[in-house]
Protein backbone atom coordinates (compact mmCIF):
# COMPACT_ATOMS: atom_id res chain seq x y z
CA UNK A 1 0.00 0.00 0.00
CA UNK A 2 1.63 2.91 -1.25
CA UNK A 3 1.35 6.28 1.13
CA UNK A 4 1.85 9.87 0.73
CA UNK A 5 4.35 11.48 3.28
CA UNK A 6 3.16 14.99 3.22
CA UNK A 7 0.62 16.34 5.26
CA UNK A 8 -1.96 17.73 2.63
CA UNK A 9 -4.36 15.16 1.24
CA UNK A 10 -3.20 13.82 -2.17
CA UNK A 11 -6.82 13.75 -3.27
CA UNK A 12 -10.17 15.88 -2.80
CA UNK A 13 -13.02 14.02 -2.89
CA UNK A 14 -16.53 14.83 -5.16
CA UNK A 15 -19.71 12.75 -5.14
CA UNK A 16 -23.16 13.56 -5.70
CA UNK A 17 -26.11 14.93 -4.01
CA UNK A 18 -28.32 11.44 -4.13
CA UNK A 19 -25.81 9.95 -1.44
CA UNK A 20 -28.09 12.00 0.86
CA UNK A 21 -24.68 13.46 3.21
CA UNK A 22 -26.31 16.55 4.13
CA UNK A 23 -24.38 19.91 4.41
CA UNK A 24 -23.06 19.53 7.37
CA UNK A 25 -21.73 15.89 7.27
CA UNK A 26 -20.35 16.31 3.93
CA UNK A 27 -18.53 20.57 4.93
CA UNK A 28 -16.83 18.11 8.34
CA UNK A 29 -15.41 15.70 5.46
CA UNK A 30 -14.29 18.18 3.34
CA UNK A 31 -17.15 16.63 0.47
CA UNK A 32 -17.40 18.20 -2.59
CA UNK A 33 -21.19 17.53 -3.75
CA UNK A 34 -22.73 18.07 -7.27
CA UNK A 35 -26.07 18.80 -6.52
CA UNK A 36 -28.98 17.01 -8.72
CA UNK A 37 -32.50 18.88 -9.57
CA UNK A 38 -36.03 18.10 -8.83
CA UNK A 39 -38.68 19.61 -11.10
CA UNK A 40 -42.22 19.96 -10.35
CA UNK A 41 -43.46 20.87 -14.24
CA UNK A 42 -41.99 24.19 -14.68
CA UNK A 43 -40.66 24.72 -11.29
CA UNK A 44 -37.12 23.05 -10.46
CA UNK A 45 -35.12 23.08 -7.03
CA UNK A 46 -31.69 21.92 -6.29
CA UNK A 47 -31.84 18.56 -4.50
CA UNK A 48 -31.57 20.13 -0.28
CA UNK A 49 -32.92 23.36 -1.37
CA UNK A 50 -36.28 22.13 0.20
CA UNK A 51 -37.09 20.86 3.43
CA UNK A 52 -38.12 16.91 3.61
CA UNK A 53 -41.39 18.25 4.90
CA UNK A 54 -41.54 21.07 2.18
CA UNK A 55 -40.92 18.20 -0.73
CA UNK A 56 -43.37 15.53 0.51
CA UNK A 57 -46.02 18.24 0.90
CA UNK A 58 -45.41 19.58 -2.26
CA UNK A 59 -45.02 16.05 -3.59
CA UNK A 60 -48.83 15.45 -1.92
CA UNK A 61 -50.31 18.03 -3.32
CA UNK A 62 -48.84 17.97 -6.95
CA UNK A 63 -50.84 15.47 -10.03
CA UNK A 64 -47.83 14.17 -11.33
CA UNK A 65 -44.76 13.22 -9.67
CA UNK A 66 -41.68 15.26 -10.08
CA UNK A 67 -39.10 14.40 -11.76
CA UNK A 68 -35.03 14.60 -11.41
CA UNK A 69 -32.35 16.00 -13.61
CA UNK A 70 -28.69 15.10 -13.70
CA UNK A 71 -25.79 18.13 -13.02
CA UNK A 72 -24.77 18.75 -16.57
CA UNK A 73 -21.24 18.05 -17.56
CA UNK A 74 -20.31 21.86 -16.89
CA UNK A 75 -21.13 20.92 -12.85
CA UNK A 76 -19.02 18.48 -12.77
CA UNK A 77 -16.12 20.42 -14.44
CA UNK A 78 -16.70 23.40 -12.64
CA UNK A 79 -16.60 21.05 -9.71
CA UNK A 80 -13.38 19.47 -10.18
CA UNK A 81 -11.33 22.14 -10.86
CA UNK A 82 -12.24 23.73 -7.60
CA UNK A 83 -11.57 20.52 -6.34
CA UNK A 84 -8.04 19.95 -7.95
CA UNK A 85 -7.27 23.80 -6.23
CA UNK A 86 -6.59 22.10 -2.67
CA UNK A 87 -5.60 18.29 -4.20
CA UNK A 88 -3.13 17.03 -6.86
CA UNK A 89 -6.35 14.54 -7.82
CA UNK A 90 -9.77 13.84 -7.21
CA UNK A 91 -11.73 10.80 -7.03
CA UNK A 92 -15.52 10.96 -7.61
CA UNK A 93 -18.05 8.91 -6.31
CA UNK A 94 -21.20 8.11 -7.63
CA UNK A 95 -24.42 6.92 -7.43
CA UNK A 96 -24.88 3.34 -9.02
CA UNK A 97 -24.42 3.72 -12.80
CA UNK A 98 -27.75 1.00 -12.80
CA UNK A 99 -29.91 3.76 -11.12
CA UNK A 100 -29.02 6.72 -12.53
CA UNK A 101 -27.06 8.01 -15.68
CA UNK A 102 -25.33 10.81 -12.89
CA UNK A 103 -21.82 8.59 -13.36
CA UNK A 104 -21.62 9.36 -16.76
CA UNK A 105 -21.35 13.01 -16.80
CA UNK A 106 -19.17 13.02 -13.93
CA UNK A 107 -17.33 10.94 -16.83
CA UNK A 108 -17.66 12.99 -19.32
CA UNK A 109 -16.02 16.13 -16.74
CA UNK A 110 -13.38 14.11 -16.13
CA UNK A 111 -11.99 13.54 -19.28
CA UNK A 112 -11.50 16.94 -19.54
CA UNK A 113 -8.54 16.95 -16.39
CA UNK A 114 -5.88 14.56 -17.82
CA UNK A 115 -6.50 11.69 -15.80
CA UNK A 116 -6.08 13.53 -12.86
CA UNK A 117 -10.02 12.92 -12.16
CA UNK A 118 -10.84 9.01 -11.09
CA UNK A 119 -15.11 8.62 -11.26
CA UNK A 120 -15.98 5.35 -9.17
CA UNK A 121 -19.43 3.93 -9.60
CA UNK A 122 -20.55 2.86 -5.67
CA UNK A 123 -22.96 0.54 -7.30
CA UNK A 124 -25.51 2.07 -4.66
CA UNK A 125 -27.48 4.62 -3.07
CA UNK A 126 -28.00 7.10 -0.81
CA UNK A 127 -25.66 6.14 2.53
CA UNK A 128 -24.83 3.20 0.57
CA UNK A 129 -23.29 5.55 -2.04
CA UNK A 130 -22.27 7.90 1.32
CA UNK A 131 -20.19 5.35 3.39
CA UNK A 132 -18.06 5.08 0.59
CA UNK A 133 -17.68 8.58 -0.06
CA UNK A 134 -17.16 8.71 3.72
CA UNK A 135 -14.09 5.61 3.46
CA UNK A 136 -12.93 7.87 0.81
CA UNK A 137 -12.34 10.86 2.95
CA UNK A 138 -10.70 8.95 5.32
CA UNK A 139 -7.71 7.17 3.33
CA UNK A 140 -7.34 10.58 1.83
CA UNK A 141 -6.50 11.54 5.95
CA UNK A 142 -4.61 8.71 6.02
CA UNK A 143 -2.59 9.63 3.40
CA UNK A 144 -3.37 7.02 0.91
CA UNK A 145 -2.32 7.39 -2.76
CA UNK A 146 -5.53 7.68 -5.18
CA UNK A 147 -4.38 4.52 -6.61
CA UNK A 148 -4.27 3.01 -3.00
CA UNK A 149 -7.37 4.78 -1.92
CA UNK A 150 -9.10 3.23 -5.35
CA UNK A 151 -8.48 -0.11 -4.43
CA UNK A 152 -9.49 -0.15 -0.71
CA UNK A 153 -12.63 1.64 -1.96
CA UNK A 154 -13.39 -1.36 -4.24
CA UNK A 155 -13.31 -3.78 -0.94
CA UNK A 156 -15.64 -0.80 0.70
CA UNK A 157 -17.90 -1.11 -1.84
CA UNK A 158 -18.45 -5.22 -1.69
CA UNK A 159 -18.82 -5.06 1.71
CA UNK A 160 -21.67 -2.25 2.14
CA UNK A 161 -24.92 -3.56 2.64
CA UNK A 162 -27.85 -2.21 2.56
CA UNK A 163 -31.83 -2.47 2.96
CA UNK A 164 -34.48 -0.05 1.96
CA UNK A 165 -38.23 -0.35 3.08
CA UNK A 166 -40.98 1.35 1.03
CA UNK A 167 -44.38 2.19 2.38
CA UNK A 168 -46.07 1.92 -1.43
CA UNK A 169 -44.05 0.89 -4.59
CA UNK A 170 -46.27 3.29 -6.52
CA UNK A 171 -43.26 6.05 -6.96
CA UNK A 172 -40.98 3.25 -7.66
CA UNK A 173 -43.03 2.19 -10.47
CA UNK A 174 -44.23 5.33 -11.55
CA UNK A 175 -40.72 6.43 -12.24
CA UNK A 176 -39.45 2.87 -13.88
CA UNK A 177 -36.58 1.97 -11.56
CA UNK A 178 -38.60 -1.39 -10.03
CA UNK A 179 -37.12 -3.75 -12.39
CA UNK A 180 -36.89 -6.97 -10.89
CA UNK A 181 -38.80 -5.91 -7.94
CA UNK A 182 -41.94 -5.67 -10.13
CA UNK A 183 -42.31 -9.31 -11.05
CA UNK A 184 -41.47 -10.28 -7.38
CA UNK A 185 -44.79 -8.06 -6.51
CA UNK A 186 -47.31 -8.06 -9.55
CA UNK A 187 -49.69 -5.15 -9.09
CA UNK A 188 -49.80 -5.44 -4.98
CA UNK A 189 -48.56 -1.97 -4.93
CA UNK A 190 -49.74 -1.32 -1.46
CA UNK A 191 -47.47 -3.60 0.43
CA UNK A 192 -44.64 -2.63 2.62
CA UNK A 193 -41.59 -3.82 0.87
CA UNK A 194 -37.96 -4.67 1.30
CA UNK A 195 -35.18 -4.45 -1.31
CA UNK A 196 -31.45 -4.17 -1.23
CA UNK A 197 -28.73 -3.00 -4.34
CA UNK A 198 -27.20 -6.35 -5.72
CA UNK A 199 -23.52 -6.27 -6.43
CA UNK A 200 -24.51 -4.91 -10.62
CA UNK A 201 -26.09 -1.99 -8.21
CA UNK A 202 -29.34 -2.71 -9.49
CA UNK A 203 -32.76 -3.20 -7.08
CA UNK A 204 -33.04 -6.72 -5.53
CA UNK A 205 -36.44 -7.19 -3.85
CA UNK A 206 -35.80 -8.61 -0.59
CA UNK A 207 -39.25 -9.03 2.02
CA UNK A 208 -42.95 -8.35 1.61
CA UNK A 209 -45.07 -7.52 4.55
CA UNK A 210 -48.05 -5.93 5.65
CA UNK A 211 -48.02 -3.95 8.12
CA UNK A 212 -45.04 -1.87 9.90
CA UNK A 213 -44.14 -4.19 12.99
CA UNK A 214 -43.65 -7.48 10.24
CA UNK A 215 -42.01 -5.33 7.88
CA UNK A 216 -39.29 -4.00 10.53
CA UNK A 217 -38.73 -7.28 11.98
CA UNK A 218 -38.01 -8.54 8.66
CA UNK A 219 -35.42 -5.61 7.46
CA UNK A 220 -33.98 -6.73 11.47
CA UNK A 221 -33.32 -9.94 10.72
CA UNK A 222 -31.92 -9.17 7.43
CA UNK A 223 -28.87 -6.73 8.67
CA UNK A 224 -28.30 -10.21 11.35
CA UNK A 225 -28.02 -12.26 8.45
CA UNK A 226 -25.20 -10.07 6.96
CA UNK A 227 -23.62 -8.75 9.46
CA UNK A 228 -22.65 -12.56 10.24
CA UNK A 229 -20.26 -13.35 12.86
CA UNK A 230 -19.02 -9.39 12.88
CA UNK A 231 -20.62 -8.01 16.07
CA UNK A 232 -19.81 -4.41 14.86
CA UNK A 233 -19.85 -1.91 12.71
CA UNK A 234 -20.75 1.62 10.94
CA UNK A 235 -24.03 2.22 11.05
CA UNK A 236 -26.37 4.74 8.63
CA UNK A 237 -30.52 4.69 9.37
CA UNK A 238 -32.34 6.88 6.72
CA UNK A 239 -36.02 8.20 7.24
CA UNK A 240 -38.40 9.80 4.66
CA UNK A 241 -41.35 11.00 7.41
CA UNK A 242 -40.47 7.92 9.25
CA UNK A 243 -38.23 9.59 11.74
CA UNK A 244 -39.98 7.18 15.07
CA UNK A 245 -39.22 4.18 12.78
CA UNK A 246 -35.87 5.11 12.35
CA UNK A 247 -35.08 5.50 16.18
CA UNK A 248 -36.41 2.15 16.85
CA UNK A 249 -34.44 0.83 14.15
CA UNK A 250 -31.33 2.68 15.66
CA UNK A 251 -32.27 1.31 19.49
CA UNK A 252 -32.58 -2.59 18.21
CA UNK A 253 -29.34 -2.18 16.70
CA UNK A 254 -27.50 -0.63 19.50
CA UNK A 255 -28.66 -3.39 21.82
CA UNK A 256 -26.90 -6.25 19.05
CA UNK A 257 -24.38 -4.50 18.04
CA UNK A 258 -21.58 -2.35 18.42
CA UNK A 259 -21.67 0.97 16.68
CA UNK A 260 -18.43 1.98 15.28
CA UNK A 261 -20.39 5.12 13.96
CA UNK A 262 -24.36 5.65 13.89
CA UNK A 263 -26.67 7.92 11.55
CA UNK A 264 -29.29 8.99 11.40
CA UNK A 265 -30.75 11.01 8.43
CA UNK A 266 -32.85 12.35 6.06
CA UNK A 267 -33.69 11.17 2.34
CA UNK A 268 -33.30 13.80 0.09
CA UNK A 269 -35.16 14.60 -2.17
CA UNK A 270 -33.92 13.09 -5.25
CA UNK A 271 -33.99 9.16 -3.44
CA UNK A 272 -37.46 10.41 -2.13
CA UNK A 273 -39.17 11.53 -5.26
CA UNK A 274 -38.47 7.40 -6.27
CA UNK A 275 -39.12 5.99 -2.71
CA UNK A 276 -41.94 7.46 -1.55
CA UNK A 277 -42.22 7.32 2.73
CA UNK A 278 -39.78 4.65 3.51
CA UNK A 279 -36.65 4.09 5.83
CA UNK A 280 -33.33 2.05 5.07
CA UNK A 281 -30.68 0.56 6.98
CA UNK A 282 -27.11 0.91 5.27
CA UNK A 283 -23.95 -0.81 7.68
CA UNK A 284 -20.46 -1.61 6.92
CA UNK A 285 -19.55 -4.73 9.22
CA UNK A 286 -15.91 -4.97 10.82
CA UNK A 287 -14.21 -7.40 9.12
CA UNK A 288 -13.66 -10.47 11.31
CA UNK A 289 -10.69 -11.43 12.18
Amino acid sequence: MSIETSSAPSFAVVTDSSSDLGVKIAADSGVTVVPLTVNFGDESFTDGDLTQAEFFARMDASPELPTTSLPPIGVFVDAYERALKTADEVISVHVSSRLSGTIESARKAAEEFSGRVHVFDSLNLSWGCGLQVLDATKAAREGMTPTAALERLARTRDRVKIIVGVDSLTNLAKGGRIGRVSSFLGAMLDLKVTFTVGPDGAFVPVHRARGEKKALSQTLKWVEEQMGESKSGIFAIGQAMTLPRAERLRDAITQRYEALEMYIYETGSVISTHTGTGWGIIFLPSEVK
